[in-house]
């Protein structure tokens, strides 16, 4: 069976699925192009599914998102990320010929267990990702990588992050703790999440010289606006 990349549950995942595809829907007819099966008929039903879906198993836990905390909760795991990123690509560039180094500290910050799934919306996977990485990284590590070419302050970014989120706990818990759903619900959900997903893959190909609709596309900014 394969493993779920989302608390299948949380109600900041099926609100970012709600906008997305009330953007999909409202791009349709350009978007129509790029698939066989993407037509209005098709846009309508991914969003009657997904309301009916929030009215049937979220009605009463949409009132999280009303606190202004949550939104900066939110904001903190998207610059965190891509702060994550950033340095990801700065280390594979300066210590390409250092295969065991490299090896070695994306094993030691999370990179290796986490960023797979942390850059494709599980939100719990980034949080254990920015704990790691302030938890496991050295004073030694640290410098060997600026003193090849990454600026120090990118690591202050990061730890910043991960300070900042353990601060938000108690918002991290609300949004990804399990509500009553059953089987058939978990279910339900995860596929709304899958069916989304792969249409931010295709729609951010497509859109990608209009930094403004691959925003519209982008999970984690979406859910920084909900």
């Amino acid at each position: 069976m394969e493993t779920l990349t989302i608390c299948p549950t949380s109600t900041a995942t099926i609100l970012a699925c709600q906008e997305i595809a009330k953007t999909f829907k409202e791009n349709i007819y350009e978007l129509s192009i790029l698939r066989k099966d993407w037509d209005p008929e098709f846009a309508t039903s991914l969003s009657v599914w997904i309301e009916d879906t929030i009215d049937k198993h979220y009605i009463d836990s949409l009132e999280v998102l009303k606190d202004e905390r949550y939104r900066e909760w939110h904001q903190i795991m998207v610059e965190g990320l891509q702060h994550l990123k950033v340095l990801r690509a700065s280390i594979k560039v300066d210590f390409k010929k250092d295969k065991d180094f490299l090896k070695e500290f994306f094993q030691n910050t999370g990179y290796t267990d986490y960023f797979s799934d942390a850059k494709n919306g599980d939100h719990l996977s980034l949080f254990k990702f920015l704990k790691t990485f302030a938890a496991n990284l050295t004073e030694s590590t640290r410098q060997k990588v600026v003193e090849h070419g990454t600026p120090d302050v990118l690591f202050d970014k990061i730890l910043m992050c991960a300070n900042r989120v353990s601060q938000f706990e108690d918002c991290f818990v609300a949004l990804e703790g399990e509500t009553e759903l059953d089987n058939y619900g978990k279910k339900e959900v995860a596929e709304i999440y899958e069916t989304i997903q792969d249409i931010c893959r295709i729609a951010i190909a497509y859109y990608q010289f209009d930094p403004k609709m691959r925003c519209k596309f982008n999970y984690y900014k979406v859910m920084v606006n909900l």
